[in-house]
């Protein structure tokens, strides 16, 4: 790289690089000192803080990496677009009632989060979705307005109908959503008996299928809700009790990620058959709930994947209100209550998970010799030569022999016809054959298949200070690809070709898919590492379930966790910090006793005492380090 080529790299071009204009949605950025920002709306002006500062403040509360960093600002953001969003569609549309937005729990369980959306939520009447008799009591506990839904998805028992026949007695409107007939016997027995009148809804089986990862949520065979008949014999079971005006909702949902918006509009169009008929049946109904689904764009194609959507927010909103309006009103059908629950596009920019590059491994030759040693095999002298001789011309005839002479090679380690050190000098010359072709491939009007995947064979590997597994589970378990950059030095070209390795000593242990508006990569570029300088990198639009689904893989527990909030000032508070697993918690977890462990190891030292292998001072610095360890971080310390 010439001088010349350093100076035209600008933040701009690093913004174009890893696409944070197009997947950051307004809510990062990067600054003319090459550093990733966080942008907030402060009223009259947006303010940004440096993503860096903020580690840089952690650091200094010894909230070391990796850590799960929260923005307050951007849940607020987020409520916020949704219901101002919903309410300029109805009053663009003339539509007749109102909005009122759930939360599911289960999308992001964490105290802190569920705090903040009921404290914010609160003036929009924002409600939460319960799935679980846990997330009910949760609910419950946490909303003061009397305005905001309960919604009770997921299957009940009798205790779970009789917490929320509880709320509707507090004055909390409580909805039962119906998953099967029995639900709906349960219902009506469990009310009797505690004399309190339910709010019931009743959840649809669509047909309507829809695009993306999350269709099997659509269709005949997806596993919740009812069919049409079993929707008949819970309305005649609520006709023979005498309760059919307690059926107040209709309810769907098609899956959390629904890339196009005419999956959305053909779903919303089939429920409102569904409840045109309910209300021809008596049911006064009065709420339409259609679920989750509003997409996040997390490669920032705009549509371009299932990763995406093709559609805004404020497109989102009016079609929900004119599909609607299109299906009751030839029916002269009073408009419902639109309920949705979005909580993939509520929490998904909240989290970010920050981490350091501990090391890097890097597949490109060392120092070649002048020549190879007297004593080399003809392999080792043909890959040599292979070195000098390759051009643009005979790549594929150069790659093919340099493959050749590399397996003949080895098969004659393995024959224990030449020694470890021999085998080193050739593979070494291997190597600087493929890093020429990699560097010759740009000249070719047309790359051989066997070279197209060359770029990322040779790929660096960063290791970064985390688990795949613990934060970011549905990369590993569902393909979910998620945006991943560097925070700092971005006023300097990257120049390496990287994928990321965690902790964990598994294969599955790694990034090697990143989120891009262009397309996903196979691989990111990333500047070299220094020993003596840090070397920070991000994964952004986290916050929607990858905190509470990730495991304890190599028995890595959760990270740090730091919440900041931006002042109208440009300044930053933390606002909340907590410290992540300790080695003794992560133990517990898997059903070890961290005192018991504690007592067998200081026998074992013990016992080393009296065989004369330590000494009594050597015994107590063992278990100080053992007790100091059970205390300490699960993830790398410098």
């Amino acid at each position: 790289m010439t001088d010349k080529d350093e100076r035209t790299w600008t933040p701009d071009d690093a913004a174009r690089q890893y696409g944070i204009r197009e997947w950051g949605s307004g809510l990062f950025d990067v600054s003319d000192r090459g550093e990733v920002t966080v942008t907030v709306n402060g009223g009259a002006s947006k303010h940004s803080v440096s993503l860096l500062d903020i580690v840089e403040a952690l650091r200094q509360r010894e909230l070391t990496m990796p850590v799960l960093l929260r923005v307050e600002n951007h849940l607020d953001t987020a409520i916020t677009q949704i219901n101002e969003a919903f309410a300029q569609a109805i009053r663009s549309t003339g539509y007749g009632n109102v909005y009122r937005g759930v939360f599911p729990i289960k999308v992001n369980q964490q105290s802190h989060i569920i705090e903040e959306i009921a404290r914010f939520g609160e003036r929009y009447h924002h409600g939460l979705e319960a799935g679980s008799k846990a997330e009910l009591l949760v609910a419950m506990a946490m909303l003061r307005d009397r305005d905001s839904l309960i919604v009770c998805n997921g299957y009940k028992d009798e205790e779970f109908v009789e917490l929320g026949l509880r709320a509707c007695q507090l004055g909390m409107p409580c909805i039962f959503v119906v998953e099967t007939p029995e639900e709906m016997s349960l219902i009506i027995e469990r009310s009797r008996k505690l004399g309190v009148e339910p709010m019931i809804g009743a959840r649809l089986k669509l047909g309507t299928k829809v695009d993306g990862h999350w269709s099997e949520d659509s269709g005949d065979r997806s596993l919740f809700g009812l069919n049409t008949q079993q929707l008949i014999e819970a309305v005649d079971l609520l006709k023979a009790a005498g309760m059919l005006h307690c059926l107040r909702l209709v309810h769907f949902h098609l899956g959390s990620q629904i890339p196009n918006i005419q999956n959305i509009r053909a779903g919303i169009r089939e429920a409102c058959r569904y409840y045109i008929d309910l209300v021809e049946e008596g049911a006064p109904l009065g709420y339409l709930d259609i679920g989750g689904g509003l997409a996040v764009d997390y490669d920032g194609s705009s549509g371009g994947s299932q990763q995406s959507r093709n559609y805004s927010l404020q497109e989102y909103c009016v079609d929900v209100v004119e599909a609607i309006q299109e299906s009751l009103d030839p029916e002269q059908i009073p408009h419902p209550i639109i309920v949705s629950e979005s909580g993939r596009a509520t929490v998904a920019y909240t989290s970010v998970l920050l981490f350091n590059i501990l090391t890097v491994s890097k597949f490109e030759p060392g120092p070649l010799p002048e020549a190879p040693p007297e004593d080399a095999p003809d392999e080792v002298r043909n890959l040599a030569a292979l070195v000098g001789s390759l051009s643009a011309r005979n790549i594929q005839e150069c790659y093919n022999d340099a493959v050749y002479y590399l397996e003949s090679l080895r098969m004659q380690f393995k024959r224990g016809e030449i020694r470890l050190r021999m085998r080193s000098i050739g593979e070494n010359y291997y190597l600087a054959v493929l890093q020429k072709i990699a560097r010759l491939l740009p000249e070719l009007d047309r790359v051989p298949m066997v070279l197209e995947n060359l770029t990322e064979q040779l790929a660096d590997i960063y290791y970064g200070n985390f688990s795949v597994f613990q934060s970011l589970p549905d990369f590993w378990a569902i393909g979910q690809t998620f945006p991943v950059m560097p925070i700092h030095r971005l006023d300097e070209e990257p120049t390496r070709e990287a994928i990321i390795a965690d902790l964990t000593c598994d294969c599955d242990g790694k990034i090697d898919r990143f989120a891009h508006p262009e397309g996903e990569k196979p691989t990111l570029r990333l500047h070299p590492v220094s020993v003596d300088n840090e070397y920070y990198l991000a994964v952004f639009l986290v916050g929607a379930y990858q905190e509470t689904l990730g495991d304890l893989h190599n028995l890595f527990g959760d990270t740090n966790v730091a919440s900041v909030r931006i002042s109208g000032d440009g300044s930053f508070d933390v606002v909340h910090e907590m410290q992540g697993d300790t080695i003794a918690d992560v133990l517990s977890y898997v059903e070890y006793e961290p005192d018991n462990l504690f007592r067998r190891f200081r026998n074992t030292a013990e016992k080393a005492v009296r065989e004369g292998r330590i000494s009594v001072a050597e015994r107590q610095q063992m278990l100080g380090a053992f007790s100091e360890s059970l205390r300490g971080y699960t993830y790398f310390e410098r």
